[in-house]
């Protein structure tokens, strides 16, 4: 009989890394959002806001989204202005031009990262072409020539009549501009028609001002970084892949204008209409993927006391859980009142009678707003940025159900690979017989020896019940984590987009800026 080893090497699976990563991921995302709604620019409304919000971030358990990553994901704004812009880019240039091109490549990345957080206009475009010329120079200079012309694109692609100043750049270099020019033309075009829910918007692509919206555009396929302005509300900016033959796409300004990060995360309401400020509470959530938004503001009644009241919704059910609130004058919340209030938004109960539980009509709400406080109204958001539908009322429960097996799929699959190593324990008592067997019989396995069968056929069967656990609790984690990403509610058709692009052969979604 010739003698046999078996070698067991326990390494983590892809499927337990995946297991892992998920696990983490849950640990560090935010759970909840605070936003005030109503006057942003109201010092009280602001000033209480934030009192609220300090408080709830002051105890380690929850996980509160940062004001300052509020703006950083939706409004990403320059650390730098224009002059220092320019200063650094004057900076680049000397490095250039005396050969430093390393040094030149570090000073251009880092200002054209900040020149695509300015505002769109005339004064950004002209610095971003600026930075775009002297990086294809400084390309060519370490003779990257693929790298150089991709620069040089970027300026023809929306300013294809562009020339290249002959008192500063060399005639190869003109020719070569020029002939990047001819191929461009030659290119087959995309049409790229934007719309917006509040007409005759301003649209900027790389902030570059093309028109107003209804807009249809014949654009080179690629990248663009596109916003929308109308008055004093601007759109979240956003990355579009156009591409195919036709991109729409539908930015629902009204929403999206509504919402400022300063001097607090703000839903600025114009109408009062309470349903369309908690939809969009809601949608908001799903914008910044947390799974709660906690909606706080002032209630001034015609007659009687002022309140701060909280409302507590569910983003993925879109749902109202609790409402509550105390009376408050001046321009500082009580601080026992604010945490007896961050206790019942958090946990429905508060040990202090200083706030008010919206169970039924609202003491501050004289016209009835407070009745459905806890009805489970349903609102409608979507999970991301790049998901501008709505959830549909009858996908929540199978939503949830979904989720509910995905846990239990992870869990099983959690517990074979678990039983695996148990295995894998026991069958090394098994190899630890044979190798005893092996050095009785000088080094070698017998077959006629009974116990040597005995132990060789248990550690078969063991090895065998191993790869069963490791191949069924692998699948049945992939299982879990197809359901986890497939739980969500199904979505009808987009209303209103924030970034959907589609063409002949498919759908794809924008995201906005660098979240």
């Amino acid at each position: 009989m010739r003698s046999a080893s078996l070698t067991f090497v326990s390494k983590p699976t892809p499927f337990a890394l995946l297991l892992c990563l998920l696990c983490a991921a849950a640990q560090a995302a935010p759970h909840r959002l605070v936003v005030s709604s109503g006057d942003c620019r109201d010092a009280e409304l602001s000033g209480q806001s934030k009192a609220f919000y300090d408080s709830l971030r002051a105890r380690p358990e929850q996980r509160v989204l940062g004001a300052p990553e509020f703006g950083e994901r939706l409004f990403p704004a320059p650390s730098r202005s224009f002059e220092e812009l320019q200063r650094q880019l004057d900076a680049a240039q000397d490095q250039f031009y005396e050969g430093r091109n390393a040094k030149a490549t570090q000073l251009l990345d880092d200002a054209l990262r900040d020149i695509q957080r300015l505002p769109g206009g005339e004064a950004r475009w002209k610095l971003f072409v600026r930075a775009l010329l002297l990086q294809g120079l400084n390309h060519r200079a370490l003779g990257k020539t693929r790298d150089s012309d991709a620069a040089f694109l970027q300026v023809l692609r929306l300013q294809p009549k562009y020339q290249l100043d002959p008192d500063q750049y060399a005639p190869s270099l003109r020719q070569a501009f020029d002939k990047l020019r001819r191929d461009l033309a030659r290119a087959p075009k995309v049409k790229l028609s934007v719309k917006s829910t509040l007409p005759a918007s301003d649209v900027y692509l790389d902030g570059l001002g093309m028109g107003q919206t209804p807009l249809t555009l014949e654009l080179p396929a690629g990248a663009y970084e596109l916003s929308m302005v109308k008055g004093d509300v601007a759109s979240f900016p956003r990355q579009v892949q156009v591409q195919g033959v036709d991109t729409p796409l539908l930015v629902d300004l009204a929403y999206e204008g509504s919402v400022t990060a300063a001097p607090f995360p703000c839903l600025a309401i114009a109408d009062g209409n309470e349903e369309r400020t908690l939809s969009h509470a809601v949608r908001l959530g799903g914008t910044l993927g947390v799974e709660e938004v906690i909606v706080v503001r002032l209630e001034r009644p015609s007659s009687g006391p002022k309140w701060f009241a909280a409302t507590v919704l569910n983003v993925e059910g879109g749902q109202k859980l609790r409402e509550g609130g105390f009376k408050t004058q001046g321009l500082d919340a009580p601080s026992e009142a604010l945490n007896a209030l961050v206790d019942f938004v958090t946990t429905g109960r508060s040990p202090s009678n200083l706030v008010v539980s919206a169970n039924g009509r609202a003491p501050w709400d004289a016209g009835g707003r407070g009745a459905g406080a806890s009805t489970g109204a349903e609102l409608t958001a979507p999970h991301r940025l790049s998901e501008e539908t709505e959830l549909s009322d009858s996908a929540a429960p199978s939503g949830k159900g979904l989720r509910t097996a995905s846990y239990v799929t992870v869990g099983v699959g959690a517990a074979a690979l678990a039983g695996a190593g148990v295995v894998r324990l026991l069958a090394q008592k098994d190899l630890d017989g044979l190798e005893a067997r092996r050095a009785a019989n000088d080094g070698r396995l017998v077959g006629t020896d009974a116990q040597t069968v005995a132990l060789r056929d248990a550690l078969v069967k063991k090895s065998h019940l191993m790869t069963g656990l490791f191949v069924g609790g692998g699948a049945a984690v992939v299982t879990g984590a197809v359901l986890f990403l497939v739980s969500s509610p199904a979505k009808p058709p987009p209303a209103l987009s924030v970034g959907i692009v589609a063409d002949g052969t498919g759908a794809a979604a924008s995201v906005s800026g660098s979240f």
